[in-house]
């Protein structure tokens, strides 16, 4: 089911001054910025890799990742892996008793398909399922 690890997703205050540390002294090849209004973050991508490390800044106050920053601070938001086909994934997580936070993938960055699995089916750890291009 799982392709590879598409992305670390890490909830920041501000991009501007999130970005020099990965880009400038971690020396990762940073491909843009995108806004995802759908879940109300600005993400910056950065390519180590096959992977990319992804920065979401909230773009509202009640946003997903201003909650989780209001929490937990500036951090690892979630873990993401690619699958080739979402619905599939979906289908099979839900049949062997995992907890879906989403139960159909929703819209989310470089025109990918997203779904979100509970933390308490995944040790804790929010994690990302997603299918890239958008079949």
């Amino acid at each position: 089911m799982i392709e590879k690890i598409n992305h670390i997703g890490i909830a920041v205050k501000n991009l501007e001054n999130s970005i020099p540390f990965y880009r400038d002294q971690l020396g990762m090849e940073f491909e843009g910025t995108e806004e995802v209004a759908e879940q109300r973050v600005r993400v910056a991508f950065l390519k180590v890799g096959e992977s990319r490390i992804e920065l979401l800044e909230p773009t509202s106050t009640d946003s997903p990742v201003a909650k989780f920053i209001e929490k937990n601070g500036e951090g690892i938001h979630h873990l993401a892996y690619e699958v080739e086909d979402i619905e599939r994934s979906l289908r099979q997580l839900s049949e062997q008793g995992v907890r879906l936070v989403d139960t159909a993938p929703r819209n989310g960055a470089h025109g990918s398909r997203i779904a979100f699995l509970h933390p308490k089916s995944s040790g804790g750890v929010l994690t990302e399922i997603c299918q890239m291009g958008g079949h």
